[in-house]
């Protein structure tokens, strides 16, 4: 008995790693921290402090200078001044550089993981085995790449000086998410670690140095959010890149609004947990483990919301108690437990604050151990008997805290799952392929995990939908976020409006709006006149309002299945288009030459280019295809594009014709349901395609068609919740005021100013970045075997 007994009582012993070497570093730099400016470290006595704190006993870890305006001023000149010669240096030169950081990393490595547990308090053997690891195979990945941009990206340049702000939960990993494919693509690079975290950026500061990375290609600033702010909103900046909470995210995404900027957000997440009964729930217990308890659940896309199929909840629930019995939580040094410190001791309350809050409205908490504040210790945690709509199922609590929910059919799974205002990941567990590949795509998010969860690698593309942000970080998706076409040449000056009083002899014109696959009239009853170049009338057109924009956006709604219908599919209902419409090449060769005041040469090559476009993406439709990512695990990541959903377009200004099909036709082609708000100009040519459509077997919804005031009209549209993304080619302030509307859900942008290409050259009017800005990239991880 007495074996048994210790046999039975078997616990770990404290394995504390060695913090030696990570404090004689921090001495060596007297426990302070400034910037770093064009390869140089620049400290001032009297900046303003922020105080770097081990979150697991409270001990200073170093003081660290907030960064003055004029620091910022100069690193973000230092960077335009360094990436002329950096991009110029070229990929292989570049590649050399990024394979010395990844070689240095490796050589530090044990170091930087002690650094990283001491500032961020996750456990040592996470910092180790995990964190420390993919940063340096990111270096290593994108050192690849900038070797292959010559051939792979011939058609692309470097964005120029990107900003990019990192959280405090993968300091070290989100910096190389960041940095190593900025650096391949030859941008420069002013960089702010979040201000609980930035030790271990700092001495990534001094490994470019080692690396030989040349002064102002990478610019370090430290501070807090308001300096983070300063950064993205500077008006020298090209790029910004971004990873944290939404509310930080809409927040960058105002104060960009009309600058010309690209973006990259990658926000909060409530990430469903999918169980069914088939599933092995042993292994979905693990599962868990390493989605909602690794990093004591300080991860945006962890699985904070499980949803149990009902015949299995009470078994799966009974099988996690018993679990979260076996975590251990203690000092993150310790090689032995499983879970260490929350970031901070207001991460600590913030999280205790709000499962407290939460349970107001119903649920029952089960914790594995008592809470311990000291040390900022919260035990892993489950709670049940909640509905979708409760404050804890809704809201990212950013800790060890699951919460779960029933459901019995798969559909309803479906919809659990996307029953949320976040869309970044998500796992399914069940033994069952054929189920799993049915609900994965059906699944709102940019990441779906197969039997596993927190699965990450630098060739797999990660980032969400909806309020999860967008844009994509890792694999050859990710290099286009900082890459821009080059050689994209201005068209003519847009064309004046005629605001004349219509003189008609002629049989009445009044164009009707199209929507749901019928001609309608404007809901106000308004009608627009619009003139022939020559000043005389042309037709009568729909004045669109709210409630136009609404009805349009609900008929697009409602034509869901073209989204889920085969490439093949599609591409014949495009030749269709292509066909009827070649049948009346005279009648719209005339109608351009009147309209628009064109010789008949340069309208019969708008006409000839159209239906070439039509054919183009009808080829497309079925072609364009994912990839199979080659990770470095026993199993197959697809990365696969899906249509964005409803999809508006507001229309350039010149060539009506042309510019419509070239919008409307890559859209359609993969898959996505049309609002368009045509040429203020000339919008008679977009409703006058509405008897070719017609014609065509375009089902009903597919294509939308509402005319008007231009910016009134994108205003509207942008700021439904329906509407999934929108392309816009128009003046500055319409983009400006259009970019500000979409902070409120982080709606997908792609914006242009007027006459930014010539349409003709099917080199900048038909490219595959109209194919990738009409989807979102998936990547569906399916591991295989025993």
């Amino acid at each position: 008995m007495t074996l048994l007994k210790s046999f039975k009582d078997l616990d770990y012993s404290e394995a504390l790693e060695s913090d030696k070497e990570a404090h004689e570093w921090l001495k060596l730099n007297d426990h302070r921290f400034g910037q770093l400016i064009n390869g140089k470290f620049i400290s001032n006595k009297k900046s303003k402090l922020i105080a770097s704190l081990n979150p697991s006993n409270g001990k200073l870890l170093a003081n660290i200078e907030i960064a003055s305006s004029e620091q910022l001023d100069l690193a973000v000149e230092a960077a335009r001044k360094a990436q002329p010669s950096w991009e110029l240096l070229g990929g292989h030169g570049r590649a050399k550089i990024l394979y010395a950081l990844a070689r240095l990393l490796q050589k530090h490595s044990r170091l930087i993981s002690v650094l990283e547990t001491l500032d961020n308090g996750k456990p040592i053997r996470e910092s180790r085995d995990i964190d420390i690891p993919l940063a340096i195979r990111h270096f290593y990945y994108h050192a690849g790449w900038a070797q292959l941009q010559g051939k792979e990206f011939s058609s692309y340049q470097s964005i120029g000086v990107v900003a990019q702000i990192v959280p405090w939960n993968f300091p070290l990993l989100m910096l190389s998410w960041k940095i190593a494919p900025a650096l391949a693509m030859g941008n420069t690079i002013v960089f702010k670690a979040a201000e609980q975290t930035p030790i271990s950026a700092m001495f990534f500061a001094y490994l470019c140095e080692q690396a030989g990375v040349p002064p102002g290609v990478v610019n370090m600033i430290n501070g807090d959010g308001n300096i983070g702010a300063e950064l993205a909103a500077h008006k020298d900046v090209d790029k910004v890149a971004f990873t944290g909470s939404t509310a930080v995210g809409q927040s960058i995404r105002k104060s960009t609004a009309g600058q010309g900027k690209k973006l990259t957000l990658e926000l909060g997440g409530k990430s469903a947990f999918i169980v069914f009964e088939d599933a092995d729930l042993d292994a979905a217990v693990e599962g868990l483990v390493d989605s909602i308890w690794f990093n004591q659940g300080e991860v945006c896309c962890a699985g904070s919301r499980l949803l149990v199929q009902a015949e299995v909840a009470e078994d799966l629930h009974l099988r996690i108690k018993e679990r979260i019995k076996q975590l251990r939580l203690g000092s993150p040094l310790d090689k032995s437990i499983d879970l260490g410190s929350l970031v901070s001791k207001t991460q600590f309350n913030r999280v205790n604050e709000m499962v407290k809050d939460g349970l107001k409205h119903g649920g029952e908490i089960y914790q594995a151990c008592d809470i311990e504040s000291e040390g900022n210790l919260y035990p892993p945690t489950l709670i049940t008997n909640i509905d979708s709509s409760h404050p804890l199922a809704q809201e990212e609590i950013f800790g060890p805290v699951l919460v779960s929910m029933t459901f019995r059919t798969q559909s309803e799974a479906v919809e659990l799952a996307n029953n949320s205002r976040y869309g970044l990941a998500a796992s399914i567990w069940s033994e069952n392929i054929n189920r799993t590949m049915d609900v994965a795509p059906k699944i709102k998010a940019g990441v779906v995990w197969i039997n596993c969860h927190n699965q990450f690698d630098a060739s797999c593309g990660f980032g969400g939908v909806k309020e999860s942000g967008f844009g994509r970080e890792g694999g050859k998706e990710g290099l286009y976020e900082y890459l821009k076409p080059n050689g994209l040449k201005s068209s003519k000056k847009t064309t004046a409006l005629i605001t004349k009083n219509p003189k008609n002899n002629a049989i009445d014109r009044t164009l009707k709006f199209y929507i749901g696959g019928k001609q309608v009239r404007p809901d106000g009853g308004h009608s627009i006149a619009t003139f022939n170049v020559d000043g005389s009338h042309a037709a009568f057109v729909g004045a669109g309002n709210r409630k136009d924009v609404r009805n349009a956006v609900s008929a697009a709604s409602k034509a869901s299945s073209w989204s889920t219908q085969s490439g093949h599919g599609r591409a014949q209902i495009i030749y269709f288009l292509a066909e009827n419409l070649s049948v009346r090449e005279s009648e719209w060769i005339q109608r351009l030459i009147t309209l628009c005041g064109v010789s008949k040469k340069q309208a019969k090559a708008e006409f000839d280019e159209s239906i070439s476009r039509l054919f183009s993406y009808a080829a497309w439709a079925d072609k364009y295809d994912g990839a199979v990512h080659s990770a470095p695990y026993r199993g197959i990541t697809m990365a696969l594009p899906e249509p964005i959903g409803i999809l508006a377009q507001i229309a350039p200004e010149e060539l009506p014709l042309l510019t419509s099909i070239s919008l409307i036709a890559p859209a359609l082609a993969m898959g996505n349901r049309v609002v368009l708000i045509p040429s203020e100009r000339f919008p008679s040519v977009a409703l006058e395609l509405v008897q070719t459509i017609e014609t065509s077997d375009v089902p009903a919804g597919v294509i939308n068609i509402v005319s008007g005031n231009k910016r009134e009209l994108a205003e509207q549209i942008v700021g439904h919740a329906e509407v999934d993304g929108t392309w816009c080619w128009a003046d500055q302030e319409t983009i400006a005021s259009i970019e500000a509307i979409s902070a409120i859900d982080l709606k997908r942008l792609w914006v242009h100013e007027d006459n930014d290409r010539d349409w003709l050259n099917p080199d900048q009017g038909e490219s595959l970045e109209f194919l990738r800005n009409a989807t979102e990239v998936k990547n569906i991880w399916t591991p295989y075997g025993d």
